[in-house]
């Protein structure tokens, strides 16, 4: 391995290649905020993804609704999720906040990181595999990444499953020669 490459690199989604404050951290405020759980600012979801453990923004949701005071009781995760997807995805009437997602590193960043690593490059996200593919496509990102380990295809970060998994598809071992890039905790324990 030269000092110009890597053997692979794992990258997660919001935070590192998606700009995510007006979209799913916003979803979050909207849906807590609709539950009553008026409480719930951005810097308190900041300080709950620092602690990790809080990698799907659905439960956080409804775990923001039961620890706040003025949230509603009783919910269940069905609720809550429904109530997060419409604020993200959008209804019939409303556009979606996932519209406000923004590509952080230029193209030409993207270009050389798949250069360096001969384009072993992949998502590991805890994103729904439809939202993960919907924002590669729209920011024309899908031919740097064959691989994705999305939300469904496992145990979520911190298990080191998402990981480990990204690592065996692009046909690489899990060492500390592969880099994983992240925003959280999650990300750095997986």
């Amino acid at each position: 391995m030269s000092a110009q490459s890597v053997p692979a690199l794992l990258l997660d989604m919001d935070g590192v290649l998606a700009e995510v404050s007006k979209s799913y951290r916003a979803s979050i405020v909207a849906t807590c905020h609709s539950h009553g759980a008026k409480s719930v600012t951005f810097d308190l979801i900041g300080e709950w993804k620092s602690r990790g453990g809080c990698n799907n923004d659905w439960v956080l949701s409804l775990d923001l609704i039961n620890a706040s005071e003025d949230g509603e009781k009783g919910l269940t995760l069905e609720q809550v999720t429904e109530t997060f997807e419409g604020f993200y995805q959008g209804t019939e009437s409303t556009s979606g906040l996932c519209d406000t997602e923004t590509l952080i590193p230029t193209m030409e960043v993207m270009e050389e990181l798949y250069k360096r690593t001969n384009g072993l490059m992949a998502v590991v996200t805890g994103r729904p595999r439809k939202d993960c593919m919907k924002f590669l496509k729209l920011h024309k990102l899908e031919k740097y990444f064959k691989v994705c380990v999305c939300m469904e295809d496992g145990p979520p970060k911190p298990d080191p499953f998402p990981v480990a998994e990204a690592c065996k598809l692009l046909g690489v071992a899990p060492s500390k020669a592969v880099i994983m890039v992240g925003d959280t905790p999650d990300d750095i324990n997986s």
